[in-house]
């Protein structure tokens, strides 16, 4: 068992589920709806926690009713809220997502109107408390301060970063974790249709990492900072429910495997089957039969 910090966001999800996506102003009824606690940190520190590590997130909270779901959710599953910030005005995160019953597809609207957590909060986290910490690659100035403080003051201790969109200057950060995860999405808008050729180019900012490219309904690939190469096809579950935080889920599973010393061909197959499990069911409750 590993103390892991998380730090990114946590949100509160409106899901819509229809029998197949609107077209533009049109009118349709939600074959059914929900409201959950979501945001990819917090989703991962959810999974972790699952996976039996003991988790902190810290993220940004303001007082309001819609922040209840979310603290009772991350409650449930054992994860430490204790490194929150909670704010007095603004809005709690919100994504209203619409999914697709035919294939599982999610579309996303985000509304923030939250300032992202700051590295003055970050610099009160006792680092010594913990054996990993994973970065939601966001607020970039602040997500570097922070990078480097990891860095300079617990040099041995394991950094991952996801990269899911492209940020202004997020390549900044890619020099200093010792694990970086990028999705489909950014590779794409970064010119690739390929994950291997991918990873290649990104070597060349990220020398010292080992290297991930979640793509989807295609697998996964890696790249070793020894140059070494490896994939793994999906796992694609009988009836694909909700393709919703599975990226979330891939990353958690990636990070447990990594930290029980899986090599990393191993480690990205172990990711993708836990992501291709939570593809077949609702939302991440009960997802390893633990939490």
């Amino acid at each position: 068992m590993a103390q892991i910090l998380v730090v990114g966001v946590a949100t509160l999800d409106v899901v819509n589920f229809v029998d197949g996506y609107p077209l533009e102003d049109s009118e349709v009824r939600a074959a059914d709806h929900e409201q959950r606690r979501g945001g990819n940190a917090a989703n991962t520190a959810v999974v972790l926690s699952q996976l039996g590590h003991r988790c902190t997130l810290a993220a940004t909270l303001v007082k309001e009713p819609d922040a209840r779901p979310i603290v009772d959710d991350l409650m449930r599953h054992r994860v430490d809220g204790s490194r929150l910030v909670w704010l007095r005005s603004g809005k709690v995160p919100t994504s209203y997502i619409t999914i697709n019953r035919r294939n599982g597809s999610r579309t996303i609207v985000h509304y923030r109107n939250l300032p992202e957590y700051s590295e003055e909060w970050f610099a009160q986290i006792p680092l010594a408390d913990y054996d990993w910490v994973h970065f939601e690659g966001r607020n970039v100035s602040a997500l570097e301060a922070m990078l480097h403080r990891v860095r300079d003051e617990r040099p041995g201790l394991p950094i991952s970063l996801e990269i899911e969109k492209v940020r202004p200057g997020i390549e900044r950060l890619l020099s200093l974790p010792a694990l970086v995860i990028c999705s489909r999405a950014y590779a794409e808008a970064r010119g690739h249709s390929e994950p291997r050729p991918f990873l290649r180019e990104l070597a060349q900012q990220a020398p010292q990492a080992d290297l991930i490219c979640a793509w989807g309904a295609a697998g996964a690939a890696a790249r070793d900072a020894e140059g070494n190469e490896a994939g793994t096809g999906a796992f694609r579950p009988p009836q694909v429910v909700e393709t919703l935080a599975a990226g979330d889920v891939f990353n958690a599973a990636l990070i447990d495997a990594r930290l029980k010393g899986e090599p990393l061909p191993t480690a990205i197959t172990t990711a993708a089957k836990l992501a291709g499990r939570k593809c077949g069911q609702r939302g991440l409750a009960d997802l390893v039969g633990v939490g």
